[in-house]
């Protein structure tokens, strides 16, 4: 069929792909919760899918199906515990639900519309067994995603009709959000590696809230280009685990389309890598050297066992120790020359220019101390393994990092159309582009590619979004920018078919291990993802209206969102703490601190369900002190207060997180949304 040609459920059923299912494991389990496992495909295909059905007694009518950012995977849920338990949340709520591997081809495989079509084929098969199993009529389904699944699940309600009544995209991005959102983001890690301490301490509680202040003039265009793209301020907190996303994988396919972007970044006027005074000419690494030794891990590693000094493991003599076996079995090169050591080391390649592999160019991970080591083929079209035994002694290679630097200001010369506020910046008064623009616009081609489809805003049945407001790999304006798509598409009143919540406190996967364990930043979404399909299900099911949406303005980029519960509306509490009646305390040792914190609860039956502290930012959260019985105020929102004092032993600056649950089902462990706050308390002798 053709690309954005709607898929009808008569055009899934005559689709001839997908008229052969089978079933090759069918059987009970009792873990995480009873349940039907099915699992199986669709002969000729490589179409896999997994099915959990709940026990007929509980059975609701109704089935979850989750698209994943990558297809591969028909058995995701298997793997997933605690809050994310998928298995056990569509178990306890009466609903079946549906894995599937998207047609199981990974980058690339020629046909886009395959991964909505063959979820579209699984998702009309389980409606069968589900009706075989529990004697009922069509089974009503919701398709949900997260980031790259978000581009999917709305590709999926875009592109087919009668298949799904309704999806729940979250964290998602826009057709130009590739590679954009990455480039400008490692960009600003570039020029700002040696400053994030400061620009950190200047945004947390009780700092200077300046965090231009301490920046020169280079440095504070950087962070004021990324922040008007809409990477959000508070989101540097991770900054020492954040890395560059996605850039690694995706630039090396921009040669594809753009083939002679790379050169003119160096060459012609209008672009970084001419103007010599800039921070790429000063970070540009583009050195000849040659290789004087090479550490092979099958050799090395039977002779060395664990000698490893691990007072020197990062020396020059022992560093290549360290790094055999971290990579597989890929060689660890010792170099004649080398960078400085304060020189920028991301996305350097090695050219070799002689030898056996001649012209062959790979990636590399700089350890210092002249030592790199080959990372796997981000594209997975090579065996480096194989390839790089090949490598001698004396090889001249190309150490350069060129195209990594000339990639990170990408995005100046992909402007889109006006409907994309974040490139104003780009734009002369006239609304013309500032930069020279390539040939293609490389974002759309992208998304088109990941989810069979280009973002239109057409959506059939309903859909809830939901995104962070400190997403730092799909800037929360896109979520705005696809709201407004869609009620232009529509033609109707948003209160008929969309819902937008913005998530306070949390950033673009669903749980604090994602971005490096920080529980003291940041808190999860899954509480309230599965909340939102609960109220999908109710809007279409029962025609029981979800809450408001979000209330918040727009701000170039940056999303503000509203300052109390009644104005915000949407699914997230309010916490706002302080320390000694402010945002920033400075005591003695042993002196107690006063700690207040004011919660307000959305409009409806919303419960205060539990409550911990931090005080010593040690991980370890625990409950302290009562909260008021809480209070319903005339908006129909609820108000509830605590207060408790602490002690600080040491001296030192700490910043003590509160994190609060509401839940509209208390006791439901899967629908609890969760909010945190944080003040700073200086401790002297």
């Amino acid at each position: 069929m053709g690309i954005n040609e709607v898929y009808t459920a008569e055009k899934c059923d005559r689709d001839p792909q997908f008229q052969n299912p089978y079933i090759d494991l069918d059987e009970w389990r009792d873990v995480p919760a009873r349940h039907r496992c099915v699992h199986g495909g669709f002969e000729g295909t490589m179409t896999k899918f997994t099915f959990y059905f709940p026990e007929k007694e509980k059975y609701k009518g109704r089935f979850f199906q989750r698209m994943m950012p990558v297809q591969g995977d028909e058995m995701t849920a298997m793997q997933q515990t605690g809050e994310e338990d998928a298995i056990k949340f569509g178990a306890e709520h009466g609903s079946i639900f549906i894995d599937t591997n998207m047609g199981g081809v990974v980058n690339g495989g020629g046909d886009e519309t395959l991964v909505y079509r063959s979820s579209a084929a699984c998702a009309r098969y389980c409606r069968r067994l589900a009706s075989e199993m529990y004697g009922t009529g069509r089974a009503y389904g919701y398709v949900f995603g997260g980031s790259g699944g978000g581009f999917k699940t709305m590709g999926c309600l875009e592109s087919t009709e009668g298949i799904w009544d309704g999806g729940v995209p979250f964290v998602i991005g826009s057709p130009v959000a590739m590679p954009n959102v990455f480039t400008v983001r490692a960009h600003a890690m570039r020029i700002l590696r040696h400053r994030f301490e400061e620009i950190v301490d200047a945004v947390e509680p009780g700092g200077s809230g300046d965090p231009y202040a301490v920046l020169n003039d280079e440095e504070k265009d950087a962070l004021r280009e990324v922040t008007l793209m809409g990477f959000p301020m508070k989101s540097w907190c991770v900054w020492k685990t954040l890395g560059d996303g996605a850039l690694p994988v995706l630039y090396p396919a921009i040669p594809a389309m753009d083939p002679s972007y790379f050169t003119d970044f160096w060459t012609k006027p209008g672009y970084l890598g001419t103007e010599k005074d800039s921070s790429a000419v000063r970070d540009r690494i583009h050195l000849e050297t040659v290789i004087e030794k090479i550490y092979h891990p099958e050799r090395e590693l039977k002779s060395i066992g664990d000698t490893v000094d691990e007072h020197n493991a990062y020396g020059v003599d022992e560093a290549w120790k360290n790094q055999l076996g971290k990579g597989g079995n890929f060689p660890v090169f010792e170099l004649r020359e080398f960078p400085s050591e304060d020189a920028y080391t991301r996305g350097l390649t090695i050219t070799f220019l002689d030898g056996d592999l001649a012209g062959e160019k790979i990636n590399v991970i700089w350890l210092g101390y002249s030592l790199l080591v080959a990372e796997p083929d981000p594209m997975g079209g090579r065996n480096l393994e194989t390839m790089l035994k090949q490598v001698r002694s004396q090889t001249k290679v190309l150490v350069d990092n060129s195209d990594y630097i000339a990639v990170q200001t990408y995005h100046r010369h992909q402007v889109p159309g006006e409907d994309f506020h974040a490139w104003d910046q780009f734009r002369g008064e006239d609304g013309t582009p500032i930069y020279p623009q390539r040939p293609v616009q490389v974002g759309p081609i992208i998304a088109r590619g990941g989810a069979g489809s280009v973002q239109s805003g057409r959506i059939h049945g309903k859909a809830i979004v939901l995104e962070s407001l400190m997403d730092e790999s799909a800037f929360p304006w896109q979520a705005d920018w696809y709201r407004h798509e869609v009620a232009k598409e529509s033609g109707k009143p948003e209160k008929e078919n969309f819902r937008l919540y913005y998530m306070e406190n949390c950033m673009h996967t669903d749980c604090t291990e994602g971005n490096g364990g920080d529980h003291q930043h940041i808190v999860s979404y899954s509480g309230a993802l599965y909340q939102a399909l609960l109220d999908l299900s109710d809007w279409v099911e029962r025609g029981i209206e979800p809450r408001e949406t979000s209330g918040y303005e727009m701000n170039g980029g940056q999303v503000l969102i509203a300052e109390s519960a009644a104005e915000r509306k949407g699914l997230q509490p309010l916490v706002r703490l302080t320390a000694n009646g402010g945002k920033r305390a400075e005591v003695q040792c042993g002196m107690p601190v006063r700690f207040e914190v004011q919660v307000e609860l959305p409009e409806g039956n919303e419960v205060l369900e539990n409550v911990i502290w931090d005080f010593e930012n040690t991980d370890e959260f625990a409950p302290k002190g009562t909260f008021s019985e809480t209070e319903r105020l005339s908006d129909g929102t609820g108000r509830a207060q605590a207060s408790c004092e602490y002690c600080f032993g040491k001296p030192g600056t700490y910043f003590p997180v509160v994190k609060i649950m509401s839940n509209r089902t208390p006791g439901d462990f899967f629908t609890r949304v969760q909010n945190m706050d944080r003040v700073r308390v200086v401790v002297s002798e």
